[in-house]
């Protein structure tokens, strides 16, 4: 469908890169052919995923690739919005979602509607969503909004799909939570001698550990020497594996 119907529509190049942060991937990987299995979950920001599923086969007797494409956007209106974060997909891309790519087999949007407090319902999304999904993500109970863009009823009442989501009172900003899992990076020194690059990675859950993957981007003008790599946890260094 190219950038004629479905998520690709969106995908408007001055706007998305012209936001905080995107990210471009492509993952291919072999898998065996026979049982069907497939799940995702929604992450924070915006994600448009494109998969091509293959079947498993238990004996692994015939291998296929499956070919994974990814799109992660992040915008910040909070600072550019006066500080409203009231956001829509119009007001992101500049364009709304008017059909569904007749070839896609899903097709599906997820906003976070998660309530901080049950006590204090801050959220109102609009249009009413087809359903409602429920994840646990890094031990915290989330709450999706979705619109199936293969729903017959998603289109009838509009001919295009404009999600926005509003805060019901301005929110205060003591009451954003900590994120389970955060980083900072800083480059220090000079020169080749003394120059360094610095990554703390917290993980502020009370007892769970989880599994990093760190890609680090190393700006032009450092030269990594990999035998001064040190790994340091609660003042204890530890052996890359």
């Amino acid at each position: 469908c190219s950038l004629q119907a479905g998520l690709a529509v969106l995908l408007k190049a001055e706007r998305l890169f012209h936001s905080s942060y995107h990210s471009q991937a492509v993952h291919i990987r072999p898998i065996c052919r026979g049982l069907h299995w497939f799940a995702q979950l929604p992450c924070d920001g915006f994600t448009v995923a494109a998969y091509l599923f293959l079947v498993q086969d238990a004996s692994c007797l015939a291998v296929s690739w499956e070919l994974r494409q990814t799109l992660t956007v992040v915008f910040d209106f909070f600072s550019s919005g006066q500080g409203k974060k009231d956001w829509s997909l119009f007001k992101m891309f500049s364009r709304t979602l008017t059909d569904t790519c007749p070839l896609a087999s899903q097709s599906k949007v997820y906003v976070d509607i998660s309530p901080k407090n049950k006590e204090k319902e801050l959220l109102e999304v609009s249009p009413p969503p087809t359903s409602v999904h429920e994840a646990v993500v890094q031990g915290d109970k989330k709450t999706y909004a979705v619109y199936d863009l293969l729903s017959p009823s998603l289109f009838n009442t509009s001919r295009s799909l404009n999600v926005q989501l509003k805060w019901k009172r301005p929110q205060d900003s003591s009451e954003m939570p900590i994120p389970t899992l955060y980083a900072q990076r800083y480059v220090g020194g000079y020169g080749l001698q003394t120059g360094e690059i610095c990554t703390l990675i917290y993980n502020t859950h009370p007892y769970r550990a989880f599994p990093v993957i760190l890609l680090e981007t190393v700006p032009w003008y450092l030269r990594l020497y990999v035998h001064t790599l040190a790994i340091i946890t609660k003042g204890k260094e530890n052996k890359p594996s």
